[in-house]
Order: C-alpha cells, then structure tokens, then sequence
C-alpha cells in the first residue's frame, strides 16, 4: 500500500510557495522530495558561490515548509546513499515511500525535462509535470504570438506583456506617451562616494555549513567563497528587494549601461539571483518598482528600463529557448571554433577591461548585462570564440544563470550565433564603445584610441576585421549599413593593416601567449 499520496519534487531554483506542483498538497498526506546532488552541481563546473547559494537556499526552503507542516525528505550532497542524480533520488524515494503519483513542476532547462519524460517507466507510477505558472507568458502563448512572425522582434513582444498586466500604463496606452525610455539610460557613470552601500547578509550556521562543503567537495571550481553574501530566504530576499527600490532605483536607469573599476553593482537591482531561484515573484517587483514611479520616488526613464528587463526581456529569451530547444544550442552561424581563452578562468590578461569584468566575475558570481554583453561577449564575437564554449563558461561563472535564460543571450544577443533570430544585428564594436560607457581604458596597457600596430587596442582591429571576415554574410544588414560604407572607403593599405594587427593577435591568443 502508499505510504503517501503524492511525492512532490522540488528543484533547486523551485523555491515558491506558490509553485505548481504545491497546489493543492497536503502536508498530512503528500511528502516534498529535495535533493542536492553531483549531476546538476557539475554537469557544467559551476561557480563555487552558485552551487553555495542554491544548496544553502534550498535548505533554508526545506526548512520554512517543515515550518508549514510539510514533511521534506533532503538529500544532502555528502549524505550516504545519495544517487548523486535527481532521477536516482526520486526513484530511491519512490521506492521508500510509493506514492500513489509523483508531482513535478516543468523544469527551466530542455535536458531536464526530456529526463522527465522517461520517469513514468523508471517509477512505475504516474508522474504529472505540471507547468511553470510563475511566467507570465505560458508556452503556448508564446508559440502563439511567434507564428508567422519573420523577426521575433522583443520590442512588441513587451508591448504585449504591458498590455497584459497593465504595468505603466493608462488605459491602452503606455505611461508618459511613451512605450520605450532606452535612450535616456545610456549614459557614463562616475564614481560616487555617496551611492548607497549593498547589503550582504551574513552566513548563518546552515550557510557555513554549505560554504564548508563547497570548498570540499568542489575545490577546482572557479571563484571563492569568503565574500558570500546571498540571501537565502525569502523573507532576506525581500529585504533586498525593498532596498535597492529605496536606494537605487532612482538612479538605475541612466546608468544602466555605464561600468566602473571598482564599483560593480552600481545602481543595479542585483535581484536576477533571486527571481531566477523562485523567492521572489517577478510581477510582483514590478508593481513595487510602478509604486515608486506612481509615488513619485523614481523617474520613469528607470522604472520603465527596470520592467522591461523583467517583463520584456526575461520572459521573451524564455519563449525563444522553449520554441527553438533543443537544436538552438548548437548555433554557429559564423562557424566559429577558436576556444576559450584561459584568461577567461582566471582574468590574467592585459586587456584592463577584461580583466576587469572577469576578475568581477570571479570574486561576486555577478557582472551586469552591459559587462556580459558588451566586454566578454563582444570580445568573443570579434575573435571568433566557439559559441558552445562561449555557452557554457556564462552557464558556469554566473550565479543567477539558468539555460533557458543564459544561452539565447548568449547564442542569440551576444554571439548572433542563430544568425539574427533574437537580434536584428551583431553586438560587435571597436574599443571607443568601452572607453566611452567605462574608465577601463585609463591606465591599461593598450592604447584604445591607437587603432592597428603594437600596443593598439585589440578590439580596434579584431572589430574591423570580424566585419570582414564575415562579409558575405552580413554586408546586407541594414543595421550595419554604415560600417560597411565605412570599410569600403578605406584605403586597401588601411583595411590590410587591420587585417594584420588582427592577426598578430589572434595567433598569440591561439598560441597561448599572454594578452
């Protein structure tokens, strides 16, 4: 006979009460199954402060359902008997406690749910995945709103989700006449002694515990573990969500895209970490972010930017993962094979703005979308890094990524590996970009305003040069109509001296000489 009705399984980045799969349980008759275990922890090698976040989140989680009434049965990492997989633990729990059926909420990530699909055979019972109800936008509409669309542009994807949950908006039409502020938040940021210090929240007893097992068990991860300064429950979540709209939303917009040595959160919200593990509600930090606006506590230019990264592009790079997985990882539209640099684990290079962002990197599990997008990832488009590895190393290094988010900004914003889909042209661009939205460039040991020769700034001659060896397959964008015309009237000494530096470079890359 069942020793319990339903047996529930959490994920590591499931911790909702509102969650799906929780609909509806009984903590007198339905047992929670949670599970850290070896395969998700390395099936890429993952930062060392990821893993220590959701192992110790996870625990926290276990510990505010049994708080409920709920009975969890958590497997630890270093617990004997652990199958060190999500499907060898849920059957070692079906097989204690045979439930009458298994409860599951679809998971983030394709490899996952394809698993899924093969455990009503591997347990012999019924598995019911139910879908993920914490998006706004379900499969289904998305599908629907993708059909027949040449371009799958987000812009009116986002006019959709304003519609849809009325966020800034008067009637049908959007607050201040206007749908999109983009161009007010582009610009430099100075250093400023008077912004609003972070608050870390200080690792408890369950916390030490983790970060004592992580340094154990994961010793030859990338990253360190004696700055963790997560939240690990909802309520310390929260916390932090109440914070950065006091202290910082005001000023989050016009800076948005500015990036400064020694300061890297800036003004940002720092709750991606958050919102992608399931402690805080995504709609609802959008309606606390519109109160500001409302109450006059912050400008729109910022609230508008804030949502539409939530609202707008976070549910629309999900859709695109959904409808376009599992063929979509394998994109490669440049061809491109040169593998990952070694400087990209340990940020030993003299590219000051490199080393810069992946020394963040290393030290936080953090860099925002401006670092991702316009230092790493340009740098990976202009010098032709394989998109796979591209892929993998932002899965690994970044405590807030999860694929179904990470890899279409990787394969599609970053690297236009899938050939346009997601964006309507490469992120590729010389140094002038990072000088001007950074301080980077002063002091390092390249010259950004030296265009080709020694000591001139790579991405000056690597951004020309990706422009040319890509020409048959980008000369008819019309988004980089101007560049081209640009290419075109230079002299053929010119472009052969871009060509050249370009390729000094790249063969100290290939050969593993320090850049």
């Amino acid at each position: 006979m069942p020793t319990c009705r339903h047996l529930i399984l959490l994920l590591g980045d499931q911790l909702s009460p509102t969650l799906s799969s929780l609909s509806g349980a009984d903590p007198a008759r339905d047992v929670i199954l949670m599970a850290e275990v070896m395969a998700e922890a390395t099936y890429v090698r993952h930062h060392k402060l990821k893993i220590a976040f959701i192992f110790s989140a996870m625990r926290h989680f276990a510990e505010e359902l049994r708080e409920q009434g709920f009975t969890v049965r958590y497997t630890r990492l270093d617990e004997a008997g652990n199958t060190g997989s999500l499907r060898g633990e849920l059957r070692r729990a079906a097989e204690a406690l045979r439930p009458e059926a298994v409860i599951v909420t679809e998971p983030g990530e394709w490899r996952v749910l394809d698993d899924m699909k093969g455990w009503r055979q591997l347990l012999a019972c019924p598995v019911e995945i139910r879908p993920d109800t914490r998006f706004l936008c379900s499969h289904r509409e998305f599908r629907a709103w993708a059909e027949g669309r040449r371009d799958l542009t987000m812009e009116f994807f986002y006019r959709e989700m304003r519609r849809k949950t009325g966020l800034l908006m008067e009637g049908d039409q959007p607050m201040g006449g206007r749908w999109n502020f983009d161009t007010e938040n582009r610009k430099p940021a100075a250093p400023d002694l008077l912004r609003p210090k972070r608050k870390n929240v200080t690792p408890d007893a369950i916390t030490r515990e983790v970060l004592a097992l992580v340094e154990d068990r994961f010793s030859d991860h990338i990253g360190r573990l004696d700055r963790f300064g997560f939240a690990v429950t909802r309520r310390q979540a929260e916390e932090l969500q109440d914070a950065f709209i006091a202290n910082h939303l005001a000023q989050f917009g016009e800076t948005q895209d500015a990036m400064l040595s020694g300061d890297p959160f800036l003004n940002h919200a720092l709750l991606s970490f958050y919102i992608n593990i399931g402690f805080l509600d995504p709609l609802a930090v959008c309606r606390a972010a519109e109160r500001a606006y409302l109450e006059g506590e912050a400008p729109i230019n910022a609230v508008e930017g804030f949502i539409r990264q939530i609202i707008g592009w976070r549910e629309y790079v999900r859709g695109v993962y959904w409808l376009k997985m599992p063929d979509y990882v394998a994109s490669n539209f440049f061809d491109a094979h040169r593998p990952l640099p070694d400087f990209f684990w340990t940020g030993e290079t003299d590219m000051a703005c490199l080393s810069t962002v992946i020394g963040e990197t290393i030290d936080h599990a953090y860099a925002h979308h401006i670092q991702r997008l316009m230092v790493t990832g340009n740098f990976a488009l202009i010098a032709g890094l394989h998109p796979h590895q591209v892929h993998e190393w932002y899965l690994e290094v970044y405590a807030d990524a999860y694929e179904w988010v990470e890899l279409p900004n990787v394969i599609g914003m970053s690297l236009f590996a899938d050939g346009g889909l997601l964006g309507t042209k490469p992120y590729a661009a010389s140094g002038n970009y990072i000088s001007k939205m950074s301080d980077y460039c002063s002091g390092c040991r390249y010259d950004v305003k030296k265009k080709t020769g020694e000591g001139a700034c790579p991405f000056n001659a690597l951004y020309w040069d990706f422009l040319d060896r890509n020409g048959d397959k980008l000369s008819g964008n019309r988004r980089l109509a101007q560049p081209y015309a640009t290419w075109r009237r230079m002299s053929e000494a010119q472009r052969q001296d871009y060509r050249a530096t370009a390729a000094r470079f790249l063969e100290k890359l290939d050969a593993g000489e320090r850049v």
